[in-house]
């Protein structure tokens, strides 16, 4: 597979194109076989070891490419026989553990964008110390799995700070998809550097005690989560480059 960054000729000059990793490269390269039939309904893929020898990629950065293709419903995995095509188109509507994606963003919008409201007003000097802390940890960590953690922590710090237990009993219920989702659209999305920014913003809001400014911050972000998962959801990107071969650019 050709491994290389991918260029863009837009009008827009910012912001610089995001580089594809090695597991996004993957991921393309086989969601474009099955959307194009070169792997039918009912076939089954390639065991990993050999996947992994064709795209010389390692069996880590495969598997979450396969668990990806899973959840957008082109694959189905049976412990034992290997992962078989279910669909030649992805799913409009995913799910993340218990919940479909458009559950999970239908009640996200009606409780965290006014529980962001109520945090800014009710917040306590700890809460945003709390917060604060968790988001410049945030920042710094570059380990998935660490940051999808510290994703769901952060919204059940901005629930605790609205000072309702009911809020933050409600973002614990969904927490397993949260995390789900988080991880899906980290991943596939790369969104971890923007999630961060839109955190921040809500950070700000909370702590200039800002009501109007939280719930925007809180809506943006939301938003932003909802594009991002249309967009991977879509059609397939025609392009599937990734790095300077493809062990350098893993996700942990």
């Amino acid at each position: 597979m050709n491994l290389s960054d991918s260029q863009t000729a837009g009008d827009i000059p910012t912001p610089i194109p995001r580089r594809v990793t090695a597991m996004e490269a993957v991921l393309s390269h086989l969601r474009g076989a099955i959307e194009r039939g070169d792997y039918a309904i009912g076939d089954k893929l390639p065991s990993e070891a050999e996947l992994c020898r064709r795209l010389e990629v390692s069996r880590p950065v495969l598997r979450e490419a396969l668990r990806a293709l899973q959840t957008m419903g082109l694959t189905v995995s049976r412990t034992g026989k290997g992962t078989f095509v279910v669909s030649d188109g992805a799913v409009a509507d995913p799910t993340f553990g218990d919940y479909a994606a458009s559950d999970l963003l239908e009640v996200r919008r009606h409780v965290e964008i006014p529980v962001a409201g109520y945090a800014a007003v009710r917040r306590t000097p700890e809460d945003l110390d709390h917060l604060t802390h968790l988001l410049e940890r945030m920042e710094r960590e570059t380990d998935t799995t660490a940051w999808v953690a510290m994703d769901t922590l952060f919204h059940l710090a901005v629930a605790e700070a609205a000072r309702n237990p009911v809020f933050r009993r409600v973002i614990e219920e969904i927490r397993d998809a949260l995390a789900r989702q988080s991880a899906f659209l980290n991943d596939v999305g790369g969104r971890r550097e923007q999630a961060n920014r839109e955190h921040r913003a809500i950070v700000e809001a909370l702590a200039d005690s800002s009501e109007h400014d939280a719930i925007e911050a809180m809506e943006h972000h939301l938003a932003r989560v909802e594009s991002t998962l249309s967009s991977i959801i879509g059609p397939a990107h025609r392009a599937a480059p990734t790095t300077d071969g493809a062990e350098g650019e893993e996700r942990g």
